[in-house]
């Protein structure tokens, strides 16, 4: 029992293989899977699979590379479909300093706006980060993130950085391939550092493959790795890591 809280199934790399795939998971033991939109195309394929698959939910929001795209009526088309039964949260969101599609105040203004949307429809916000960690803490302090709470998705900030989240904005930390990266000392003090009740395990995928995967398609059976590699930092049995994650997701996402 595993829940991946962020893959893109929605994504064109599964194209010719996505029943394998979601097979794959399901034999793994990862009974659940929250595929993420971000665009209109994106947004419109998780409406589908969701509708599909018992076990697949969606989240919907707009990617902060894009912000320079997104409409008016396209706010009102996620606020629209927050109201499905199976779209449980809004996002990704946030802000990525790393590519200059978008200028910094067009992506901050969207961010502002969405989390506004998500306290309208009181569902929680997956936010992504690239580059911009403090102006995406102090964008969420500002707008009382902490009403809805969320995820910092594929966390890689600091362990104090997380506090922060935690504590002051009723995050949930979720990790992803990079804790299981030899090289990756920061994720790995998170895993230790932040307290089991508050971690969340995804893939990303088709990104982030962990270990001995990395550069590979990733996928959401995968996600196994990640959740084993939590439970070696942390000194616990995977059984536990799977089972604290998944209670994890469900209580934030209002999940049976």
């Amino acid at each position: 029992m595993l829940i991946d809280t962020h893959v893109h199934l929605n994504a064109d790399q599964y194209d010719e293989d996505l029943q394998e795939v979601i097979d794959r998971a399901l034999e793994a033991g990862v009974d659940r899977m929250f595929v993420v939109g971000f665009d209109t195309k994106t947004i419109q394929r998780a409406m589908e699979l969701v509708e599909t698959y018992d076990f697949l939910y969606a989240i919907v929001g707009w990617h902060p590379v894009d912000a320079i795209d997104c409409t008016e009526k396209d706010l009102e088309w996620i606020e629209t479909l927050a109201s499905h039964p199976k779209v449980i949260g809004i996002g990704e969101m946030g802000l990525d300093y790393h590519w200059d599609k978008s200028p910094k105040d067009v992506q901050k203004a969207l961010f502002r706006k969405q989390i506004a949307l998500a306290k309208r429809v009181k569902l929680p916000i997956v936010i992504h980060n690239r580059e911009a960690t403090q102006d995406c803490v102090d964008i969420l302090l500002e707008e009382h993130a902490e009403e809805v709470g969320g995820i910092m998705h594929s966390f890689s900030g600091s362990p104090e950085i997380a506090d922060v989240l935690i504590h002051k904005l009723n995050f949930h930390i979720s990790l992803g391939g990079p804790v299981t990266f030899k090289n990756a000392k920061q994720p790995k003090e998170v895993a230790k550092h932040v307290p089991l009740d508050r971690l969340l395990v995804e893939t990303d995928a088709p990104f982030l493959s962990p270990h001995p995967y990395r550069g590979k398609r990733n996928e959401p059976s995968r996600v196994t790795l990640v959740a084993e590699q939590i439970a070696e930092l942390k000194g616990i049995s995977y059984e536990e890591v799977a089972k604290q994650t998944t209670l994890n997701a469900e209580r934030l996402f209002n999940l049976k």
